[in-house]
């Protein structure tokens, strides 16, 4: 990628610019430290702040704190691992690595955005918000006792921008470098125009140990502990079935502001099952301890068993005040036979929620219709506001005509498995299309049958997709569900191989470049992006563009909500559902702050959660 020539401060040009030089430039030309960042430069905490409000001062160290993957970032699994490198590409990174090492900054979880200092106790923002001077904690180091410096901060970054995962790539594409000044300044140059919370991101990012890494090669799969600096360092493993996290007792950042209260546990243990029922029955026979249920089946038919009953597991549902995101099958319209926007609508409507929720899903959850559920970055009902149609007005005529009217939305069914006016529309679009029957098969202009596979790697979702393959069947179209194992399916996906397949993610309360990752036509072909679909439309980068520009959080609305219609005039997947609340299981051998979080995982768990002593000596007297 060419770098913009605005690389330094006092105009000095495209050339390289010596350490000294860059020195004596950034100091002169930055303001006062700040104790933190945020997207719109809004902070809850003074520069004072003893702690983040959440947390619980007196939390007792100790004890351990099990659980099955339940998010997964880059290349991570939620069924597996075979690397202990969860930062790029090649292997299934192990769960729970990113608690090995520390960042320039940690995130406040009762804020949307805001970033208080960790490696780094202060950063100086340049006028023009290009150029952060980051100084750097005297008293950060690895695991092994050395210093944590700017050079490993620089070091990394720069890795990872050429060597990461393709995800960290793209969300550093407006990075033009990090550079040490020297053991305690680093500085990182964006480019203009870059993306509001490129900082953000890259602040959060783990710094390795540039040592460490002289004799090793940083994008290859390894199972060796890498040195880290943070609250917990790799314990006890074995590839494919659990890792332990183990806590560092005398970590250097353990009594900073962003950690008081948080990591108090002695022992975090992931354990990986290949099959969710299976995982649930290791939950029961206690081979791991906290759960969150996303299976709706399993909440509303099988918490009776007898630990439920008598007390030892607690139930608990916390409401979810976070954007829901998105969840739906992704329908990959690079291949022919999904090009057509009436053909993925005919899709959407052999779609019946109404009775898959009602029957399979036991009424628990909402209808999704936006990327953006769950939050007021969704477009309203009715025609774009004015604010939203000053960006929407320059692509009249090349987006579909109902961007400038009501959204689209999936329709709602009749309930009765089968709508027939829903399948009677389907039909419709299907001929219109071009995609006729013939001998009872719906025919492909090319002539061939239009056939669909549905890819997954667990069977839990089979009962799904039984209802929707025979509606599918009813419109002519052969669907089968293709279930692979973990890595294969990781791998098809990294590829594109599939006809349609779920995918689940959340956008933040503040969203920005990862914007990119998921429906950006720059990514549209990178191996291993998260533009499932394929989207590439030039009316969608340019509203990623002006929600990543976005001055204020007014505008930022505006650009999500345009984004919005245009996303779902687009026809590019089959919404699913989504739930309003956590459902959680635990052994009653835990406490938590009586009020949880809002951002981050919406519970809290493991950071700021601890082991209750007077808890685990009642459950072990209750055997």
């Amino acid at each position: 990628m060419a770098q913009p020539s605005r690389r330094h401060v006092l105009g000095l040009g495209i050339g390289a610019v010596s350490a000294s030089c860059l020195r004596g430039a950034v100091a002169s030309e930055l303001p006062a430290e700040m104790h933190g960042i945020s997207a719109f430069g809004d902070l809850k905490y003074p520069a004072d702040f003893h702690h983040f409000d959440y947390v619980n001062l007196d939390a007792p160290k100790g004890g351990s704190f099990s659980l099955i993957p339940s998010v997964r970032a880059y290349n991570q699994s939620y069924q597996t691992f075979n690397s202990l490198n969860a930062f790029i590409l090649k292997g299934d990174g192990a769960q729970g690595m990113d608690m090995t090492f520390a960042a320039l900054m940690v995130r406040a979880n009762d804020e949307p955005d805001g970033m208080y200092g960790l490696a780094a106790k202060s950063v100086q923002i340049s006028p023009d918000r290009l150029i952060y001077r980051f100084t750097m904690r005297p008293e950060a180091k690895f695991h092994d006792g050395t210093k944590l410096t700017a050079l490993d901060a620089a070091f990394s970054l720069t890795a990872l921008k050429s060597k990461g995962h393709p995800l960290i790539i793209v969300q550093m594409r407006d990075m033009v470098s990090a550079e040490a000044i020297d053991d305690a300044t680093l500085v990182v140059t964006f480019a203009k125009g870059r993306a509001r919370d490129v900082p953000l991101y890259v602040a959060g990012l783990p710094i390795f140990s540039k040592s460490y890494y002289a004799s090793r090669t940083f994008d290859e799969t390894s199972l060796e502990i890498p040195l880290g600096s943070g609250p917990y360092k790799v314990g006890k493993f074995e590839v494919n079935r659990y890792i332990e996290y183990e806590r560092v007792k005398d970590w250097w950042a353990a009594d900073l502001p962003p950690c008081r209260g948080s990591y108090n546990f002695d022992v975090v243990r992931y354990e990986f099952y290949r099959d969710r029922d299976v995982a649930f029955e290791g939950f029961t026979g206690k081979n791991y301890l906290y759960r969150e249920e996303f299976t709706s089946r399993i909440w509303a038919t099988r918490y009776d068993f007898p630990a439920v009953k008598d007390g030892r597991v607690k139930l608990e549902v916390v409401p979810d005040l976070t954007p829901s995101g998105a969840q739906g099958w992704f329908i990959n319209t690079r291949r022919d036979k999904f090009k057509d926007p009436r053909v993925r609508e005919a899709l959407i409507n052999a779609f019946d929620f109404e009775w898959t929720n009602k029957t399979i899903m036991y009424g628990a959850y909402a209808r999704t219709v936006s990327p953006f559920q769950n939050s007021d970055l969704m477009a309203s009902d009715g025609p774009p506001s004015p604010e939203e149609l000053k960006l929407l007005e320059p692509y009249r005529g090349q987006v579909p005509d109902e961007v400038f009217a009501a959204p689209f939305a999936p329709p709602v069914s009749d309930g009765s498995g089968q709508d027939r006016s829903l399948l009677r529309k389907a039909q419709q679009l299907l001929s219109e299309a071009g995609v006729p029957i013939k001998d009872g098969k719906r025919t492909l202009p090319n002539g061939e049958v239009f056939r669909i596979e549905f890819l997954l790697d667990e069977p839990s979702f089979q009962p799904h997709h039984a209802p929707y393959i025979k509606n599918l069947a009813t419109l002519g179209i052969e669907a089968s569900v293709r279930l692979v194992d973990a890595v294969q399916y990781r791998a098809r996906q990294e590829e594109f191989d599939f006809d349609m397949t779920i995918q689940r993610f959340s956008m933040s309360a503040t969203p920005g470049d990862a914007m990119r990752s998921f429906f950006s036509s720059q990514v549209a072909a990178t191996k291993g992006s998260y533009n499932l679909a394929g989207i590439a439309s030039p009316a969608i980068d340019a509203m990623i563009e002006k929600i990543m520009a976005a001055d204020s959080r007014e505008e930022l609305t505006i650009a999500c909500r345009a984004f919005d219609r245009l996303f779902r005039a687009g026809r590019y997947w089959v919404p699913q559902w989504y739930n309003k609340t956590h459902r959680l299981a635990y052994w009653d051998q835990f406490s938590h702050p009586e009020k949880l979080p809002r951002y981050a995982n919406g519970v809290g768990a493991p950071d700021i959660w601890w082991y209750d002593r007077a808890k685990a000596a009642k459950l072990e007297q209750a055997k």
